[in-house]
């Protein structure tokens, strides 16, 4: 309206120089008044638009003052007073020159952190009008003869931590993906992907499914943008023991005709707790007793259609290692033999070196391409499992079951480099003894305190 005052102001006025009987003094006194006008109102629209950046700076800095200092019960310093506190440092103090500062909490937006708490900052100044009553301008305090000026911002805390049983370590689009899923019930943990997270027609039943990229489908709550957990597995890898192998690694026999494994090679529950050199085969049911480290370097753990279990009290730790050359290093559901493998249940000690770990695959191998993927099908058999399984190196394909060991907590933690769920995959419910065998990573407290709105 004011651009077009001015347009047609400016035409009369050379329409009138042109027109030599015109006189211009009766005209130019009437172009005063609305030239002083658009002018007043172009000098206050100006002021009220630095005001409200810079409200909007302080607003913006009252928000996450809030949400860092997190205290609404009214002992010590709450998160009105450092909100205010911040606000004022831009020139905006609560009470003065017609200033208003208040902090609420408020409902967090979607995508907020699990457990994260939301604070709104709201800042108002009243600035009185001047000129721009002379164009007939009112505004909406003090009767038109004011004007308040609104900024907002909401911050979130950074939430309260999640400990995740299934961790995708793949920056890759590909990192984590659920294809159904309509049996895993992740109750109580919550997966957490270094990449994006995609769950499609069913969120696995997990609390919270994090990503450090996108977070679709997978979870009660889906956060995406999360910074990655700490890797706190891979120095474990400094444990494991020296390759002593010399470069000779026993294979499984492929035909009957080829020679059989060395006696070292074939596992008893006496010769269990030491490290072998090539593939580990079972030729009847194994059931440990005691402390077991079992390391097998360059080589596959087959089952050979029989059980490995773990007595009462007793624990187990399967670590896979290996050199740069490593072709047939893999976990152990996987039977190059194409033997059926009926039940790996093991519990992983509570203490010591290798607390929580069941089954460890050491992060520094860098095999051919693919010769660690596992893909675990069938639910029948079943790994039956309390504790940790670490398998950084490879891309797991997951359609089979997942129990508890029969003498362990209820808890599962799966890490790997991808991690690919298919309709008939089953983690069993109730998830929830890790406190007593161990957390997972953590997502969730990595979430820092942010602005949201």
């Amino acid at each position: 309206m004011l651009r077009w005052l001015s347009v047609r102001i400016t035409k009369l006025c050379f329409r009138a120089l042109r027109d030599g009987s015109a006189v211009v003094s009766p005209l130019m006194a009437l172009m005063i008044i609305p030239i002083a006008g658009a002018t007043a109102m172009a000098t206050e629209m100006g002021q009220w638009y630095y005001f409200q950046r810079a409200m909007q700076n302080a607003a913006d800095a009252a928000a996450l003052a809030a949400a860092i200092t997190n205290n609404n019960t009214g002992s010590g310093s709450t998160s009105l007073a450092e909100g205010r506190a911040a606000a004022a440092k831009f020139g905006f103090e609560d009470g003065e020159d017609n200033t208003e500062v208040d902090i609420a909490v408020v409902t967090c937006p979607t995508g907020a952190a699990a457990g994260a708490i939301c604070y709104e900052a709201s800042l108002s100044k009243v600035l009185p009008i001047t000129l721009s009553a002379l164009v007939g301008f009112r505004g909406n305090e003090n009767d038109g003869f004011a004007q308040r000026i609104p900024a907002v911002a909401v911050a979130t805390t950074a939430g309260s931590a999640e400990d995740a049983c299934i961790w995708s370590l793949s920056p890759g689009a590909n990192s984590f993906t659920s294809n159904g899923g309509p049996k895993p019930d992740l109750a109580g943990c919550s997966i957490v992907s270094n990449g994006d997270a995609t769950c499609n027609g069913h969120d696995l039943g997990a609390d919270v499914g994090a990503a450090v990229g996108t977070s679709t489908g997978c979870g009660e709550t889906q956060v995406s943008g999360v910074e990655a957990p700490e890797d706190k597995y891979a120095e474990l890898a400094n444990n494991i023991p020296a390759n002593d192998c010399g470069g000779s690694y026993a294979t499984i026999p492929a035909k009957k005709s080829a020679p059989a494994l060395p006696a070292n090679n074939v596992l008893t529950a006496a010769n269990a707790n030491t490290r072998k050199c090539g593939d580990v085969q079972l030729s009847g049911d194994v059931t440990l007793t005691g402390s077991n480290t079992l390391v097998i370097f360059n080589g596959t753990l087959d089952l050979n259609g029989h059980n490995l279990r773990t007595a009462s009290g007793a624990t187990a730790t399967i670590i896979f290692s290996g050199d740069n050359a490593a072709s047939a290093v893999r976990g152990p559901s996987d039977s190059s033999t194409g033997a059926v493998v009926p039940a790996l249940d093991i519990t992983a000690p509570s203490s010591g070196t290798w607390q929580d770990i069941a089954i460890y695959q050491d992060p520094r191998m860098t095999p051919p391409a693919s010769s660690l993927d596992i893909t675990y099908t069938g639910n029948d058999p079943t790994w039956d499992i309390s504790g940790h399984v670490y398998l950084p190196r490879s891309n797991v394909t997951f359609s089979g079951a997942v129990n508890k060991s029969s003498t362990g907590h209820a808890c599962f933690v799966l890490v790997a480099w991808t991690i690919l769920v298919n309709g008939t995959g089953s983690i069993f419910a109730d998830n929830n003894a890790c406190s007593e065998n161990g957390p997972g990573p953590t997502v969730g407290a990595d979430t820092r305190e942010k602005l949201v709105l």
